[in-house]
């Protein structure tokens, strides 16, 4: 019987196999870092708006707490923007005739609104309610990083699903007294260690604080934070 195949296409398949195998991984690995990229999270990048509206200017070089613009943010699911007529307030009496503010009068005129681009947007299935995790600790610079330092907003984390269940599977990490949420510039001071210091816990350092506050804030800890229901509803 004649041979179909010459000895040589041994070495053919075998080189065909890894070759496959290495592609394989090669997409994977592709992939993976694609799906992490800020093509896919938007990390770090700036969003064109209609206004180059100034957190590290208003927030940091003006004091102006978080919830006068947002208002809503420890009441409700959603943060809030500001309407129009909350930029007047200050902007009817100082740079009245600034030309980067024309979309402002213009919208303040016409009473329209500002039509601004989210920065921070998750997925219609993803349920994230602020004033939850306001008011158990949570502060701004968790999500939204250091607001105070950026001339034009962008987003810090990745908003992922992992990076959310880190947070969720140790809390401790990111949790504050609720009278420091809004504060930029949080550190753990005497007067902290003595206010939640007590017969269970001795604050010494953020994870010993965010034991306290699990404790103080009533968090559970029964795995409900990592439930599907918990985020997707």
């Amino acid at each position: 019987m004649s041979q179909v195949f010459h000895p040589s296409m041994n070495a053919v398949s075998r080189a065909s196999i890894l070759g496959a195998v290495v592609l394989l991984i090669g997409v994977s690995v592709f992939g993976f870092y694609i799906d992490r990229s800020s093509w896919m999270t938007h990390q770090g990048v700036v969003r064109a708006q209609p206004v180059p509206f100034s957190h590290q200017h208003h927030a940091r070089d003006l004091g102006i707490d978080c919830r006068y613009c947002h208002t809503s943010v420890t009441q409700s699911e959603f943060a809030g923007i500001p309407p129009t007529k909350t930029c007047m307030t200050c902007h009817s009496r100082i740079w009245t005739d600034a030309q980067l503010l024309a979309p402002v009068r213009q919208s303040w005129a016409e009473q329209t609104p500002i039509v601004w681009n989210r920065v921070h947007n998750l997925p219609d299935f993803v349920y994230f309610p602020h004033d939850i995790h306001v008011n158990k600790g949570v502060g701004c610079v968790t999500c939204h990083g250091r607001v105070d330092q950026m001339p034009l907003m962008l987003q810090t984390p990745t908003l992922q699903m992992s990076w959310c269940l880190d947070c969720h599977r140790r809390p401790t990490m990111n949790l504050r007294p609720r009278d420091e949420v809004f504060n930029m510039d949080f550190v753990i001071d005497e007067n902290v260690k003595r206010e939640f210091s007590d017969a269970s816990h001795t604050v010494t350092d953020q994870e010993s604080l965010g034991r306290a506050l699990i404790d103080r804030y009533h968090i559970p800890t029964d795995g409900r934070l990592t439930n599907c229901y918990t985020c997707h509803r």
